[in-house]
């Protein structure tokens, strides 16, 4: 299978690889003239293309082929709270985007411990991830937003809160697949508060629940993730 390269700004009939990636191409993967390799530009278009002029700055791509992947029918959006522990949402990352995310909110709650977030190093696992899975759309990734601002931005219709607080919550398998796109919030490891819960109620936000287990938050969100996709593959 051709090696991957994550191209977001494609030209054709020739491509140049970034230096760094002609580096890769060319001194790691040992690419020469005439070896195939797959453009993605994270946009659903997939390009075939072969090595040209196998230089380890400007690693030069004939472009041969172009194809456009249509995007899933419905969009599947999480907003959920960065983990202290980074590493458990860099993991949270990468399998997202293996399974298939449109959208990833990082939401700031009151509970939440970490409190800043860079998104370079979560963009580069994203893309890691496309190209590894074999995907043609690269999910967007937003800043790190206050929770009470993030409420007004999703339609409340299709926006579902899990939380751990008493009261009725309905499976997200009951719910998921009501309309074309589903929004699921993930809170922090301790939960959201109950005025945070109030707030999303106010709104016409429904509570749901993953099953019976209290899950971790990475965990969490790749359950509701997960969760939705089957529930469309079902109808």
């Amino acid at each position: 299978m051709p090696h991957t390269f994550y191209a977001p700004d494609v030209t054709l009939p020739t491509y140049t690889l970034p230096e760094d990636e002609s580096k890769h191409a060319v001194r790691v993967l040992r690419l020469g003239a005439g070896d195939a390799v797959t453009l993605v530009n994270g946009r659903g278009s997939v390009y075939e293309a072969q090595v040209e002029a196998a230089d380890a700055k400007r690693c030069r791509l004939r472009v041969v082929r172009e194809q456009l992947v249509p995007g899933r029918p419905y969009q599947v959006h999480v907003a959920v709270a960065p983990t202290k522990n980074l590493d458990r949402m860099e993991w949270f990352v990468e399998k997202a985007v293996e399974i298939g995310v449109d959208t990833l909110t990082f939401l700031r709650c009151a509970r939440s411990e970490r409190r800043e977030l860079k998104l370079d190093r979560l963009e580069k696992i994203a893309i890691s991830a496309l190209k590894q899975s074999g995907q043609a759309w690269l999910p967007t990734l937003t800043e790190l937003t206050d929770f009470a601002r993030f409420l007004p931005t999703t339609p409340s219709e299709t926006t579902f809160i899990a939380h751990l607080e008493d009261g009725e919550r309905t499976p997200l398998a009951r719910v998921a697949a009501a309309g074309s796109a589903c929004c699921i919030l993930i809170g922090p490891e301790g939960d959201f508060t109950p005025q945070e819960i109030a707030a999303a109620f106010a709104r016409g936000i429904r509570p749901v629940t993953l099953g019976a287990s209290r899950l971790r938050t990475e965990t969490a969100a790749l359950a509701a993730l997960h969760t939705a996709h089957v529930v469309r593959e079902l109808l």
